[in-house]
């Protein structure tokens, strides 16, 4: 049995180890790309397990690149997955194995076809997003469901807890499934077209906070894209500031509000910020190139406004 991973990511490391402990005896090809420098590091490690493995390893973000069409020719694959994959794959190189290739997506297709789903799911406010496995098509994420699995996302939770429980129902997909993939006993069901929802890739400026914008828009942006995400940010005295943690917090009914106005601060807490129809308390913060700290050390007058 010959199977390849298309992966990257920490999730991409948990993965490949799941897979090595469920299918031992199975010969592994694994490619995956370096993380960009935001990003924890996972290249390595991903590397050194599929040496130590015995499997091949290739760098590549176009597994159809040229370089590789040797390898593609002169090897038989059983089954390929593809695991926080960012890169088209080639039709010509899907379609080579012989069970098929199949991908993890952090959606509960149709819903969310797309990037960064689970960072839009929280951003949009959603109590859910979820996993599914399913057969790769032409057409982006469109393809014949395995399995699928809901993961809820409570009202405060932040993306890094979100994170880790999809990447265990990962997990427990994959385990579930495994054996009957290889065995060739299992079945697909199409997707609902009428019901299919996208979402666009996300640039880094897309974090910047609005002040102008709803206390649940901003409180939702800043848990979506902290830790391990480069963070929600605004600009202070001139300065970029991150901010990784909020809350919201009930103040009296303001007539007199400008957006971003510093209004309290709370030592050793944070500082409370307007927004257009409420306030946070911003409690952890980072200049950039600085360490992060409590908001109430850099955020400390009444007379600062934020994105200003």
């Amino acid at each position: 049995m010959h199977i390849a991973l298309m992966c990257a990511t920490k999730r991409g490391r948990m993965v490949l180890e799941k897979l090595i402990e469920l299918a031992p005896q199975a010969e592994i090809t694994v490619f995956s790309f370096k993380e960009d420098p935001w990003e924890p590091l996972y290249f390595d490690e991903i590397k050194e397990i599929t040496v130590a493995h015995g499997g091949k390893f290739f760098e590549a973000k176009n597994v159809g690149r040229m370089s590789l069409k040797g390898f593609w020719e002169s090897t038989s694959i059983d089954i390929a997955f593809a695991i926080s994959w960012r890169y088209m794959i080639p039709s010509e190189i899907y379609r080579l194995p012989a069970i098929g290739t199949f991908v993890f997506h952090d959606s509960l297709l149709p819903e969310y076809r797309g990037f960064s789903p689970t960072v839009w799911s929280i951003i949009n406010g959603e109590d859910h997003t979820g996993v599914t496995l399913f057969k790769i098509s032409e057409e982006v994420d469109s393809g014949d469901i395995l399995d699928q699995e809901k993961v809820p996302i409570g009202p405060d939770e932040t993306i890094g807890e979100i994170i880790d429980r999809v990447t265990q129902t990962y997990l427990s997909i994959l385990e579930k499934n495994l054996d009957p993939l290889l065995k060739g006993s299992f079945h697909l069901r199409e997707q609902d077209e009428s019901k299919a929802t996208y979402t666009c890739k996300r640039l880094p400026e897309d974090n910047k906070i609005d002040w102008n914008a709803s206390t649940a828009v901003i409180y939702n942006l800043i848990r979506a894209t902290g830790q391990p995400y480069p963070g929600a940010f605004t600009s202070l005295e001139g300065q970029i500031l991150n901010i990784w943690s909020a809350e919201k917090y009930e103040i009296p009914r303001f007539t007199g509000i400008i957006p971003g106005r510093v209004i309290r601060v709370l030592p050793g807490t944070g500082s409370v910020v307007l927004t257009c129809d409420g306030a946070l308390l911003i409690k952890q913060v980072q200049i950039k190139n600085s360490e992060i700290e409590c908001a109430a050390d850099v955020i400390n007058s009444l007379r600062q406004t934020l994105g200003c």
